[in-house]
């Protein structure tokens, strides 16, 4: 049997690029570290583990308009944690451009190192930023896995078409 012939769509404006991606399902974390004595932290879309399991390591790509990883980038230990059930109803706040309140009500603690973690988070790793890429207008940056605590009684959610669901909503 053979397939219909393909038509495809001609690639438009980014808006475009953007909402045919918002169809596949993303992992969706936290990298925060406290910077100059603030807690600072900014959500990832694009999160992806199993990039390397010797030596372990993680990936993200970050807008090159991000005002909030110039910030982050310098710090000596980054904190990143899978936004879990506890973090779905958070996660536009979370994202906000409004930085002094993406961490309202949210409860996070602080490694030796400087690095914040999300109390909730399915996963917690403690990383360094072992590599960062050019990748149009994001950058491609690839974290070294220090150190990872897992919490197996904590659901992931995963970002798709816009919005957080969790893996119990049967989306």
């Amino acid at each position: 049997m053979t397939a219909a012939p393909i038509r495809w769509e001609p690639l438009c404006a980014a808006s475009d690029i953007a909402a045919a991606f918002a169809h596949v399902p993303a992992g969706v974390a936290s990298v925060a570290a406290m910077v100059e004595g603030v807690a600072t932290a900014m959500v990832v879309s694009s999160f992806a583990a199993g990039v390397s399991y010797e030596p372990p390591m993680v990936s993200f790509a970050v807008q090159l308009s991000s005002t909030t990883w110039p910030e982050l980038v310098g710090a000596p230990r980054l904190g990143v944690s899978v936004l879990g059930e506890a973090h779905a109803e958070k996660t536009r706040q979370l994202a906000s451009r409004d930085r002094a309140r993406r961490l309202d009500d949210v409860a996070w603690a602080t490694t030796p190192t400087g690095a914040v973690l999300l109390e909730g988070s399915p996963v917690w790793l403690e990383c360094a930023v072992e590599h960062r890429y050019p990748a149009g207008d994001h950058e491609l940056v690839v974290l070294r896995v220090e150190h990872l605590v897992r919490h197996a009684d904590r659901v992931p959610i995963v970002w798709h078409r816009r919005r957080a669901h969790t893996l119990r909503d049967g989306w």
